[in-house]
């Protein structure tokens, strides 16, 4: 197994580790701080670095399909992968790729705050984030903006904390996602609290306090469906930068 050290820290940017395997799949270690494709948010990137100097460029990060409780770092296509198993490795990640995810996921907790409905569907990546609501009601871009402006400037808290599976189950009003249920069989489950905002189960990275998140925008509201309301979000300071947002 790999000891997932980005649950109890997601601003850990970089560990020590030893290569347990490599295979199809990509580099398994026994520690990492990079975070698998899962619950809705996309997998890490960075680099891991050996002892002797040699580099290995990281693309991705999944669940391992045959070894349970493995994560893979998958390598860049068509490099020659210069890590075996024993090797010493410091796994850095793409910095600037976990803060995005950090901010766009802590963001749509805040979306989920103001808009009272369950969650059919969702994606985090470092360009932009999504979230499906079930319901048939419109949505109204202007007042979710001011809703998020007026959550990301109050600096609310930001921590993450373990429940027991009893706890959840005498709670289940706590779980707001329709698609991604929690994982089951550890006896615990993980949620994110955003003090006096939100609180549900979650595995992702956030950041520590609201304020962290900086100026983000719905971008556009898509009716997908007669029961379904998807809104996507994007960073303002990209949207100065150039970057062109479906309205």
């Amino acid at each position: 197994m790999t000891e997932e050290l980005f649950r109890e820290g997601s601003g850990l940017l970089s560990c020590e580790a030893t290569v347990l395997a490599v295979d199809e799949q990509g580099i398994v270690l026994d520690r990492t701080v990079f975070y698998p494709l899962g619950g809705g948010q996309a997998g890490d990137a960075g680099e891991l670095v050996a002892s002797d100097g040699r580099r290995v460029s990281i693309v991705d990060t999944r669940k391992h399909k045959a070894r349970a409780g493995a994560i893979a770092h998958v390598p860049a296509p068509g490099l020659p992968v210069a890590l075996q198993a024993g090797d010493r490795v410091r796994a850095i990640l793409d910095a600037p790729r976990r803060q995005a995810h950090m901010r766009f996921h802590t963001a749509t907790h805040l979306l989920c705050a103001l808009v009272p409905h369950p969650v059919d569907g969702c994606s985090i990546t470092a360009a932009h984030a999504r979230l499906d609501f079930h319901t048939q009601e419109p949505l109204d871009k202007a007042a979710l903006n001011e809703g998020l402006a007026h959550l990301v400037a109050a600096a609310h808290p930001v921590r993450h904390r373990w429940i027991s599976e009893a706890e959840l189950d005498a709670n289940p009003g706590l779980v707001r996602s329709m698609s991604v249920q929690p994982p089951r069989g550890l006896g615990r489950v993980r949620v994110i609290e955003i003090e006096g905002v939100d609180l549900q189960p979650c595995g992702g990275t956030h950041v520590a306090n609201t304020l962290e998140i900086g100026a983000v925008l719905v971008t556009r509201i898509e009716k997908k469906s007669a029961m379904t309301r998807r809104v996507v979000l994007g960073f303002a300071e990209e949207r100065v930068g150039g970057a062109q947002f479906a309205e």
